[in-house]
């Protein structure tokens, strides 16, 4: 009962982020519709990560920066929601919501911020490209997909471990797929590899821990 009285409280910033995204969408569908498309449905399309890789295109390109803005809402509501369900500590209100948010969009940015550095100093662009950018790719397709899920379990009579499960599942589909487009790199260049797990993932998490505490 106060669970569901927390998120009766809780709904109406909750739907102003919603809508939020809903906004966003349809802004990336007037700015690319096609390349939006590509993106929900990456995970069925390896030609559109090699159409990507190869364009290029920038970071801080309109179109990118709402699909990663979007991204990075929607993976810290569902941190947020998850965080509120499995934790007597923690209270999805907004301003805890930002607080997630801000964790999520510094690990992000320090992850690019990092790549960069990494690509200069060693010269390992032409490398690294497909795998930075199927990897992104494929984060952006589940975000699509937990939208959905977050919406559902929200507004339905779905439990919150439907969001929990899959969120594992589709992070679990997203490893073995990147993985799996870029097994040939992988095995060739297995110190490269090794070096951006090290610089890329493990290396901003830790700095964010270390500020955080």
């Amino acid at each position: 009962m106060q669970a569901l009285e927390k998120i009766v409280i809780n709904r109406n910033w909750i739907t102003l982020i919603i809508l939020l995204l809903l906004i966003l969408i349809v802004l990336l569908k007037s700015l690319n519709k096609e390349r939006l498309k590509g993106f929900v449905f990456v995970l069925f399309n390896k030609n559109f990560i090699t159409t990507e890789a190869d364009d290029n295109p920038s970071f801080f390109n309109g179109f990118n920066l709402l699909l990663f803005l979007f991204s990075t809402i929607t993976l810290s509501l569902t941190i947020s929601f998850l965080l509120d369900t499995k934790s007597y500590l923690f209270d999805t209100t907004f301003s805890s919501f930002l607080i997630v948010f801000t964790i999520v969009l510094s690990y992000f940015l320090l992850k690019k911020f990092l790549e960069f550095l990494l690509v200069r100093l060693f010269l390992i662009q032409k490398q690294l490209l497909f795998y930075t950018i199927s990897k992104t790719s494929y984060l952006y397709t589940i975000s699509f997909v937990l939208f959905i899920v977050y919406i559902l379990t929200l507004y339905s009579a779905l439990k919150a471990s439907v969001l929990l499960y899959s969120t594992l599942f589709l992070l679990v589909i997203r490893f073995i797929a990147h993985i799996a487009i870029n097994k040939k790199l992988i095995f060739s260049k297995l110190f490269y590899f090794i070096l951006y797990i090290c610089a890329l993932e493990i290396a901003p998490l830790f700095l964010l821990f270390k500020l955080i505490l």
